[in-house]
């Protein structure tokens, strides 16, 4: 790669458990699109992304953040958007209008209706601030899990529905549900209620781009204990 090609090459800062920085791994790794990867520790010494260096890329101190030269986006939903504009193929959003309405208002549940409400600040803020138990905490989590999937589950009953949530190749839905799963499962919640929406999972599971976005293949990774 000469000097000019290295400069373009886009800089992903991201944390290896982050639902936000996954689904952006994912939609990169869709597109085949060679990225260089930075971590960005939440949890060490009170979390790397609350430092001045840091908040420079990201005023709100939060990953993901993409970097291009001298350009910076922030926001999952923003950069995935930016990805499918300057790398249109292969496509991540529908061609047709209704289609696109339709897997940004999976991708829209996910990233404002679930995730916000059961991320770390708002647990940690949960749990140490109001004083709530872990059971309580618990509880709080499955909720938001329980009404986003609800609706989801709902949604992939359309004829729209083929092998993943719109037709038959994975959209940005796939690229935001998946990553929601893993978080669901890692709290121990009760997805039997969704069979469509785990079966899709599953098959986007299968799928390399998605298997090298995993948490687990990020060189952040914490071993399981």
């Amino acid at each position: 790669m000469n000097a000019a090609a290295a400069a373009d090459r886009p800089v992903l800062y991201g944390y290896w458990r982050s639902s936000s920085a996954y689904r952006v791994r994912i939609a990169l790794n869709l597109k085949g699109i060679e990225y260089d990867y930075r971590a960005v520790n939440l949890v060490r010494d009170g979390g790397e992304q609350k430092r001045g260096a840091y908040r420079e890329l990201n005023p709100l101190a939060l990953v993901p953040t993409l970097l291009l030269g001298e350009r910076r986006i922030n926001q999952s939903v923003a950069i995935c958007e930016y990805l499918e504009e300057a790398w249109p193929g292969p496509p991540l959003l529908p061609a047709e209008a209704e289609g696109r309405a339709r897997v940004r208002a999976i991708v829209q549940t996910i990233a404002c209706e679930i995730q916000p409400l059961n991320n770390s600040g708002v647990m940690r803020y949960l749990s140490e601030q109001l004083q709530q138990s872990e059971e309580q905490v618990r509880r709080w989590y499955a909720h938001w899990i329980e009404r986003g999937f609800a609706a989801i589950e709902t949604w992939l009953q359309s004829p729209a529905t083929g092998r993943f949530c719109h037709g038959d190749a994975p959209t940005l839905a796939d690229c935001f549900l998946v990553p929601q799963v893993y978080n669901a499962e890692r709290f121990d919640c009760d997805l039997g209620a969704y069979p469509r929406l785990m079966a899709i999972a599953g098959r986007c599971r299968s799928l390399e781009p998605f298997i090298a976005a995993s948490p687990e293949r990020q060189p952040d990774a914490v071993p399981a204990a």
